[in-house]
This record gives structure tokens, C-alpha cells and sequence, in this order.
């Protein structure tokens, strides 16, 4: 298949594969006529893309799942390489889940403590 059908196929743009393939994580293959060429396997790399994409993976950290991919697992997340990126995002998200959780109890106090405070008057003051 050619970039704009491929394109298509993905939900994407070709200035998105190019960009792709101007990274190395896109094949470049060419046809007799110089057009790019593409087959059900750069379809599935491209899913896995983005895939990890929408789970919050930079483009970087997509590249260990496509040379796994290249590499004939059907997955794309059976290789080391991948493994240690799941292994790394996951590290990443405890970190912000016990961030966020910090926070949340921070404003559980803030808000108890404005419940039981008397109600300001209409100009800012306290009441009466």
C-alpha cells in the first residue's frame, strides 16, 4: 500500500509517517516509481505506536516495542528492551499516583478545615 492509504488505515497523517520514518521507526521502502511501500506489518507497528502513545509513551520509549516487533514477536513487548520500559513507565506512574495522592489528602485537610470554619458574609468577611 502507498503513505495515504496507509495513512488512512492508521488514523493518522503522512507528515506523521514520514516523521516516523525520518526517526527510524518507520521502514522506508521504495517502489520501482520511487513511492513509498508499506504492508500489514508496518500497519501493526504503527497501531503499537499508537498504542503506547495513548497509554502516555513517548515516541522514544515506543522504539524498544517496534525493533521487538521487527524482531518477529508478534507483540511487540516480549523483548528485554520492552520489558524495561514497562518496568520504567510503571516506576513513573507510582511516582505520580503517590504524588497525586499527597495532594488529594492536602486538599482533604484544606476542605475540612474550611467546613468548619463559620461562613464569610457577602464582602469577604466573617460573619457575625
Amino acid at each position: 500500500m502507498r503513505i495515504g492509504e496507509l495513512a488512512a488505515r492508521a488514523g493518522t497523517t503522512t507528515r506523521t509517517l514520514r516523521y516516523y520514518e525520518s526517526r527510524g521507526l518507520l521502514p522506508a521502502r521504495r517502489s520501482g516509481n520511487g513511492y513509498r511501500t508499506y504492508d500489514e506489518s508496518d500497519l501493526k507497528l504503527l497501531r503499537q505506536i499508537r498504542t503506547l502513545q495513548d497509554f502516555g509513551f513517548d515516541l522514544e520509549e515506543t522504539r524498544p516495542f517496534v525493533e521487538c516487533l521487527r524482531a518477529g514477536h508478534p507483540e511487540g513487548d516480549a523483548c528485554p528492551a520492552s520489558i524495561a520500559v514497562y518496568r520504567r513507565k510503571l516506576d513513573e506512574l507510582d511516582a505520580l499516583i503517590g504524588e497525586l495522592q499527597a495532594v488529594r489528602a492536602k486538599i482533604g485537610v484544606r476542605l475540612a478545615g474550611a467546613e468548619g470554619e463559620p461562613p464569610l458574609c457577602e464582602l469577604g468577611g466573617q460573619g457575625l
